[in-house]
C-alpha cells in the first residue's frame, strides 16, 4: 500500500495555538510504531460535555521531536464524506477533488480550515445523522486515530457558559488536550444621578419624576461561527417602580468593539437621558422588541441580529456593546430611605452555541444578574414660636424645589410655581418622596401673632455615598443644613426621615440674634441651646464689664 504522509503546517501551527499540539510535519527521523486509538481531553469551562465527529481516519505517530504524522488518511464514513463534500465545494475546493486526502490538503492550503467554515461542517454533520462520540468535560477518553471535530454539545451548557466554534483536533500518538476559549458576554446595570448627571449604581429622585436607568452588554471579542447573534435583557423591577413609562421610553443603541465604555446617549443634570446616538453608536431601536409583563414587574429587550447591526461577521469578531435606556419613575409604593431602597435588576441571555436556535427562548443561556437602586427621603417642616417652640398652625409657605416647581396641598410639585402650603393644627407641612438638594422657603402668611420672616430661606438636604461601584456597598449618609430661620433638627437614613422647624418670633419681638445666620443640623436640640446659651452667657460678661466700668464713673 502506498502510505501517503499528511503534512499541514499552516492548520496546525493554528490548532497548536488552541489545543496545545504540534504541527503535523514529514518525518526527520524514525517513528513509534502507530497505535489504533488516542487519548484525548477537553479541559477548560467553556462547556460540561461535547460531540466529537470523525472526519478521517489516519495512522498517526509521533516523531523524535514531537510533532504528529498522519498516514493513510480515509473518510470516517460514506455519512461524513457526503455531509462534509458539498461544504468543502461550497467553500472552494474543487469540485474534482473528493478523496480524504485531498480535502485534507485544501483544508491546509491558505489556512481554508476557518472558523466559519468548521461551524458549516458542524452542521452539515449534525444534520446528516452522523453519529457522534460523547466526550465529557475534563475527562479523558480514547478515540479511534484520524481527525475529529469537537464540537460543544448544544443542551449541555449551563448559565455562565458558552459553546464557541468547533476545533479540529488530531488524535493519536501521545496524548492531545483540546482547551476551547471561554468568552461569555456580561451585563451591567445604572441608574442616571441628576445631581452628577452620572450612571451609577445608586441615585436618589423625587417620585413621580423621570427616572432614567440603563442596561449594557458587552459581547466578547472571538465569537466567531455563529450566522446570527441576539441578545435578550431581562429586567425586573421592584414594587416602588413604575413601569407604564418603560415601552414608550426604550432606546436600543450598538457599537462595534467590547472596549470603549457605554455612553451611547448624552445625560444631563435635568434627570434626562438623551435619545440621540453618540458618535461610534447606531440607534437600533427599531429592530429590538420591548415586551412588559402582564404584572409590571418584569420585561424583556430583545435586539435583532447584532451581526447584520454591525455589518457583518468581521466586525462582530471584534465583539459588540449594547446599551438599552428606559424610563421608570419612582411611584406611591417605592420605599423610603436606605434601609430597603427601590432596587432593579437585569440579566442577559445570550445564544448557547453558534448552533443554537435562536427563534425562541429554549436557544439562550444567561449571565448572573446585576442590580442598581434608587432611593427616596421624606422631610417634615413644622412651624414653631420662639416662645417654646411650640407647633404653630395656619402659616402659609411656599416651598420651590431646585426646578422650580412649588408644593401643592396634595403633595405633588406644580410646575408653574404657584402653589402654597398652609401648616396644620400640628404645625407640620411634609414634603414626601423628595430628591436630594435645595429646597427654598418663603413665608407667605404668619399665624396670627407672629412675624413673617422676610425673603427665601433654604434648607438643603445631602445624599453622599451612592457612587459605588456595587449596590450591595452603598452606605448613604444623610444630612440636613438649613438657614435662619429655618432650623434642621434631624436626619435618619434608614427611614429617610427629615425633620426640620421654621422658627416664628411673636409681633413685636425684637428680631432674634439667629437671624440671617446658618444653622448645620445634627438633630440634637442641645447644641442649639448650648449655642444660644453662651451667646446669652457673653452678653451677661459684657453688661457685667459695662456696670463695673459705669459704677467707677459714678463714684469720681
Amino acid at each position: 500500500m502506498n502510505k501517503k504522509v499528511c503534512s499541514f503546517p499552516i492548520l496546525f501551527a493554528l490548532l497548536a495555538l488552541l489545543i496545545g499540539t504540534c504541527a503535523v510535519v514529514f518525518p526527520a527521523s524514525a517513528q513509534a510504531a502507530p497505535t489504533s486509538t488516542g487519548s484525548i481531553t477537553v479541559s477548560g469551562t467553556v462547556a460540561r460535555s461535547y460531540d466529537a465527529y470523525q472526519i478521517f481516519s489516519a495512522n498517526v505517530v509521533d516523531d523524535d521531536n514531537d510533532a504528529k504524522i498522519a498516514t493513510d488518511l480515509v473518510w470516517a464514513s460514506g455519512t461524513v464524506r457526503d455531509a462534509a463534500l458539498p461544504v468543502l465545494h461550497s467553500a472552494g475546493m474543487p469540485n474534482s477533488q473528493t478523496t480524504a486526502q485531498e480535502a485534507a490538503e485544501w483544508l491546509n492550503t491558505d489556512s481554508h480550515l476557518t472558523s466559519a467554515l468548521s461551524a458549516q461542517l458542524a452542521r452539515s454533520l449534525q444534520s446528516s445523522g452522523a453519529e457522534p462520540v460523547a466526550l465529557n468535560a475534563g475527562t479523558t477518553a480514547e478515540l479511534p486515530c484520524g481527525y475529529w471535530l469537537i464540537v460543544a454539545k448544544d443542551d449541555a451548557i449551563a448559565q455562565g457558559e458558552v459553546g464557541t466554534a468547533p476545533i479540529m483536533a488530531l488524535v493519536g500518538g501521545s496524548a492531545v488536550t483540546v482547551k476551547p476559549k471561554a468568552a461569555t458576554p456580561k451585563v451591567a446595570k445604572h441608574v442616571l444621578e441628576d445631581g452628577t448627571a452620572a450612571w451609577q449604581k445608586a441615585a436618589d429622585a423625587t417620585v413621580a419624576d423621570d427616572l432614567y436607568w440603563r442596561l449594557s452588554a458587552t459581547v466578547p471579542a472571538g465569537l466567531t461561527a455563529y450566522d446570527a447573534y441576539a441578545v435578550q435583557f431581562v429586567d425586573t423591577m421592584s414594587a416602588g417602580l413604575d413601569p407604564s413609562k418603560v415601552a414608550a421610553s426604550m432606546r436600543v443603541y450598538v457599537a462595534a468593539g467590547a472596549d470603549g465604555g457605554f455612553d451611547a446617549v448624552a445625560a444631563g443634570k435635568d434627570g434626562r437621558a438623551g435619545t440621540k446616538a453618540a458618535k461610534g453608536w447606531t440607534d437600533i431601536t427599531a429592530q429590538c422588541a420591548t415586551k412588559v409583563a402582564a404584572d409590571g414587574k418584569t420585561f424583556t429587550v430583545r435586539t435583532g441580529d447584532l451581526i447584520a447591526a454591525l455589518g457583518g461577521a468581521d466586525a462582530f469578531t471584534a465583539g459588540a456593546r449594547v446599551v438599552a435606556v428606559y424610563n421608570a419613575p419612582l411611584n406611591s409604593a417605592c420605599n423610603h430611605g436606605i434601609a430597603k431602597g427601590n432596587p432593579n435588576e437585569v440579566y442577559l441571555r445570550y445564544p448557547r452555541s453558534p448552533f443554537a436556535d435562536q427563534s425562541g427562548d429554549a436557544g439562550f443561556t444567561s449571565t448572573p444578574s446585576d442590580d442598581a437602586c434608587a432611593y427616596t427621603w421624606d422631610l417634615a417642616l413644622t412651624k414653631r414660636g420662639s416662645d417654646g417652640d411650640k407647633p404653630l398652625a395656619g402659616a402659609v409657605l411656599s416651598i420651590a424645589d431646585d426646578r422650580g416647581r412649588t408644593l401643592a396641598a396634595d403633595g405633588t410639585w406644580d410646575a408653574q410655581g404657584k402653589a402654597t402650603v398652609t401648616t396644620g393644627e400640628d404645625g407640620r407641612v411634609t414634603v414626601s418622596g423628595v430628591d436630594s438638594g435645595k429646597l427654598e422657603v418663603r413665608e407667605l402668611k404668619a399665624p396670627k401673632g407672629y412675624t413673617a420672616f422676610e425673603g427665601t430661606r433654604s434648607v438643603t438636604v445631602k445624599a453622599e455615598g451612592l457612587d459605588v461601584d456595587q449596590v450591595a456597598a452603598a452606605k448613604p449618609k444623610l444630612t440636613i443644613t438649613a438657614e435662619s430661620p429655618l432650623r434642621a433638627d434631624s436626619a435618619d437614613g434608614s427611614t429617610g426621615s427629615l425633620e426640620a422647624s421654621l422658627i416664628n418670633t411673636p409681633t413685636g419681638t425684637p428680631p432674634s440674634i439667629t437671624t440671617g445666620g446658618f444653622m448645620p443640623s445634627t438633630g440634637d436640640m442641645a447644641m442649639y441651646a448650648a449655642a444660644a446659651a453662651a451667646v446669652a452667657g457673653a452678653a451677661l460678661i459684657v453688661v457685667a464689664l459695662l456696670v463695673k466700668r459705669g459704677g467707677g464713673s459714678h463714684k469720681e
